[in-house]
């Protein structure tokens, strides 16, 4: 990825998820110090492991509900990439006191500690989410609806706070919201797995893969290696492209019946039974947005955005991971 950005110190929040292991990776390898902050209730241990031994890595382990956790973490940092959030719309449904708490005190809780210590920019995951009922298509950043679940409140309060701290404050901030992203290490297991990790864990089992609803509800599928490339965009960035919101997607969108079809052609490689397996269609799931796909053109104008994977080409990517490590 030929982003110049190296011997800069970066602080990594969720630095052992599925996307901020990955940050960290990229990072790393571009010869930055890296500080992964991370308490381990998504995060997974053997996503940084072999991090640990290279000595521009620095792992913290703690809670973003901690200010002074988040203090310390931030300390002499040029930039922070906040990745650490408690995911899922059906996890916020269930417990929406604990989403709230990391998600929008924890986010604040950064945001004051970027501040504190004067960090040149803060760079956050948002979420398409955001968009709610709104049914415009395709999600334009200025165009959003009501939000549909705890999780989207969360997101969308966070864009809030991050745009009054730029006021108030001066602190540099980007929001990026994620379009269903996907990709190496992401969590095949658990209640809250995503659909596609879950759908390649089930099919490799040879399982019946459970679409909710009618499989026509439609999503902007987004591989993790776009995600990477917009996060180290927005970081080198000019002050143009600041204090506002993008959407980080591939700019398409493909139903889940599309979805597993791709899945079962892709996986079929590797066995040929997969193709014969049969899809089970469950009811529609609560506070989900039924169609979802990003215009992407302020993030090509502003950050020099160029997403290279399309859905077919990340899921041969993840794929390919998946065999080797389930």
């Amino acid at each position: 990825m030929d982003i110049d950005l190296s011997g800069k110190k970066i602080l990594v929040t969720g630095g052992a998820g599925f996307i901020g292991s990955n940050l960290c990776e990229v990072l790393l390898a571009k010869e930055n110090a890296v500080v992964c902050l991370d308490n381990f209730s998504t995060g997974k241990r053997e996503n940084i492991l072999s991090f640990l031994e290279n000595p521009n890595f620095t792992l913290i382990e703690g809670d973003v509900r901690n200010i002074e956790t988040c203090l310390k973490a931030s300390l002499n940092v040029d930039f922070v990439l906040h990745q650490a959030a408690l995911g899922s719309v059906p996890r916020s449904i269930k417990d929406p006191v604990t989403s709230n708490e990391v998600n929008v005190g924890g986010f604040l809780n950064m945001l004051v500690a970027a501040k504190e210590n004067k960090v040149k920019r803060f760079v956050y995951a948002a979420s398409s989410s955001t968009y709610g009922d709104s049914d415009s298509l395709p999600k334009v950043e200025s165009v959003i609806g009501k939000p549909l679940s705890p999780y989207a409140i969360t997101k969308y309060v966070n864009e809030l706070y991050a745009d009054v701290f730029s006021k108030t404050y001066g602190i540099e901030t980007i929001g990026l919201r994620y379009f269903n992203v996907f990709g190496k290490r992401q969590d095949a297991n658990g209640a809250y797995a995503a659909v596609i990790p879950k759908f390649i864990n089930q099919l490799l089992k040879l399982e019946s893969p459970t679409i909710n609803g009618d499989g026509l509800h439609s999503r902007d599928f987004t591989y993790i290696d776009n995600i990477i490339q917009i996060n180290l965009l927005s970081l080198v960035a000019d002050k143009n492209a600041i204090n506002t919101v993008y959407n980080a997607a591939f700019g398409d969108r493909n139903s889940l019946n599309d979805l597993v079809s791709y899945l079962k052609e892709f996986l079929s490689e590797y066995n040929s039974e997969i193709k014969n397996i049969d899809v089970i269609h469950g009811p529609n799931r609560l506070g989900d947005i039924p169609h979802s796909h990003a215009e992407i053109k302020k993030a090509k104008e502003f950050l020099n955005y160029n997403p290279k994977y399309s859905l077919k080409e990340g899921l041969k990517e993840s794929i390919k991971w998946y065999v080797e490590n389930l």
